[in-house]
């Protein structure tokens, strides 16, 4: 391949990203201002908005979340006790299953998930809405797209996301002490002793900052995508699936940079 030409398409990608950054940072910037603004405007974001939101984000969510976080729980008390046999230490296991689900699985499970059910449907529903012209025909009616279609979403999924990634911790220590309790004959309670006794609030507070990261990641780049969708149903398709790697992505790399800073 021409290096010229290598170069180009590495400036024009650039490019691309850092216009993609801004866009989604203007759109951050405007749906802070309807939720702050809205209601001095008379144009407030509704209520029932919000809550159908909160229904299609977090309870819809909820039974998918908890098996998953539940066997990644039990696998990691499975791979951990395995580990730790050749030190015979397999009781540590505990330490490492409670700092590993609540700093890191937890947040990160409850993320990566959100982002392939909600995410893409974002993405997919403004992209259709733009296809058909039905986000002209809302500013036609005076409406503004952002207050009506993304602004319940950002609360939405700011209120839910840290909620899910609580009960993702609370199903993967489950996991964890079924697994525990049946292998090490240690008690329920002394699995649950051994938890308190390990984990702190800033363990806690780490994965639930996290969580509130991942929301405006996953909200932003659904909305982005579905308002920069362009080439009728199959750019729906692409920016559908777009969607989804990109917030998983900047999920991976935003959890990775998280917990440097915070670890050190």
């Amino acid at each position: 391949m021409n290096p010229l030409l290598a170069i180009e398409q590495l400036g024009r990608t650039i490019v691309k990203g850092v216009e993609e950054f801004g866009y989604a940072a203007i759109l951050l910037a405007e749906t802070i201002f309807w939720i702050f603004a809205g209601p001095f405007k008379r144009q407030s974001v509704k209520i029932s908005s919000i809550f159908y939101q909160m229904m299609q984000i977090g309870v819809a969510a909820v039974p998918i979340i908890a098996i998953l976080s539940f066997a990644v729980g039990m696998m990691l008390a499975i791979q951990g006790i395995h580990t730790l046999k050749v030190f015979g230490a397999e009781t540590q296991v505990v330490l490492g299953i409670a700092l590993s689900v609540v700093r890191e699985f937890g947040p990160l499970i409850t993320g990566i998930l959100v982002a392939g059910r909600t995410g893409s449907a974002l993405a997919a529903r403004i992209g259709t809405m733009r296809v058909s012209q039905e986000i002209d025909a809302l500013r036609v009616m005076g409406i503004n797209p952002v207050r009506y279609l993304v602004s319940p979403v950002l609360i939405a999924m700011l209120i839910m996301l840290p909620a899910l990634t609580f009960l993702s911790n609370l199903a993967g220590l489950f996991g964890g002490a079924l697994y525990c309790v049946a292998e090490l004959g240690m008690s329920f309670k002394a699995y649950v002793d051994a938890c308190y006794s390990i984990l702190e609030i800033g363990d806690l507070i780490q994965g639930l900052v996290k969580s509130v990261v991942f929301a405006v990641i996953i909200t932003l780049v659904g909305v982005s995508n579905g308002f920069l969708v362009t080439g009728g149903a199959e750019g729906v398709g692409r920016s559908t699936t777009r969607s989804v790697v990109l917030s998983i992505s900047y999920i991976v790399l935003a959890d990775m940079i998280f917990t440097y800073f915070m670890n050190r």
